[in-house]
């Protein structure tokens, strides 16, 4: 399979751009008229927003690009056997934090990603209260990379930030405390931390206001490629604590493993993530 060259992944994070806003937009209308809230079999939440999303953003998506697969978290998961052989896919979380949703505090997203050959390739990651976006692209070939935020003052390109040992700012989740996250905050030298709903956590890493996320848990696939993208194209890296790489469609499972979100690559991270879980417990 060829791969995706600088110029189709610049044209196709513009439209993926403009369809998550557009979902935004979509979102905020529910958001202000009122909503009720439903719970999946795993007793996680789903409102009407997360369906009014999926069903613009699949729409879009299948009509920007035909050829390419849509997998998102409120569309169904194909089988394996289909699946498995998909070289390039949209992967999609139309509503990411539908819990900071729920409790009205603005921290959630909407996640879109191109994952080509199991990397992820664009990501875009759409605040709607906050009224900004993130947006990462980078070639499987290294050649290209680049990452930016668009606000209310424009466009900005961002870099992750050298990590400080008398600085660190980790950022965690506001509604998922693991003890594995605890056990490696107990590790580390001085620190501060920082609370926050969604991939919000993962673009603080990116725009270089935070060193690291670390995430132990259950999570989806749809819940961090976007993100990861803006990550790594922002200077980062997103890893397992065994060191490798977060990849995506390489098993007949959606979940992925644990993982953390670190700004400086070339920092001493190893060392404090030495023994901890790669899998979800």
């Amino acid at each position: 399979m060829r791969i995706m060259n600088d110029l189709n992944l610049k044209t196709l994070a513009e439209r993926a751009t403009a369809i998550a806003e557009a979902a935004g937009r979509e979102i905020l209308s529910i958001y202000a008229a009122g909503f009720e809230v439903e719970h999946k079999a795993d007793a996680s939440p789903l409102t009407t927003a997360d369906n009014a999303a999926h069903d613009l953003i699949d729409a879009e998506l299948r009509a920007l690009t035909p050829e390419i697969p849509v997998l998102s978290e409120e569309g169904g998961i194909p089988d394996w056997a289909e699946r498995g052989q998909w070289p390039r896919y949209w992967l999609v979380d139309p509503l990411d934090g539908t819990r900071e949703f729920v409790k009205r505090n603005g921290e959630f997203t909407v996640n879109i990603a191109l994952i080509d050959e199991h990397h992820s390739v664009l990501g875009v990651v759409h605040a709607p209260v906050l009224e900004k976006t993130w947006v990462g692209v980078q070639t499987r070939d290294g050649k290209t990379r680049w990452a930016e935020r668009h606000d209310t003052a424009g466009r900005t390109a961002i870099e992750t930030r050298p990590a400080d040992e008398t600085a660190l700012t980790l950022v965690v989740s506001r509604s998922h405390r693991h003890p594995q996250v605890q056990a490696l905050l107990d590790r580390l030298p001085d620190f501060e931390t920082r609370s926050m709903g969604s991939s919000i956590k993962f673009c603080l890493v990116a725009e270089g206001s935070a060193d690291c996320y670390p995430r132990f848990g259950p999570t989806s696939e749809w819940d961090s490629a976007a993100a990861q993208c803006v990550v790594e194209a922002a200077g980062g890296a997103v890893i397992r604590p065994d060191g490798e790489p977060l990849r995506y469609n390489t098993h007949d499972s959606v979940l992925n493993p644990n993982f953390i979100v670190i700004g400086d690559p070339k920092w001493r991270w190893a060392e404090y993530l030495q023994g901890l879980p790669v899998e979800r417990r």
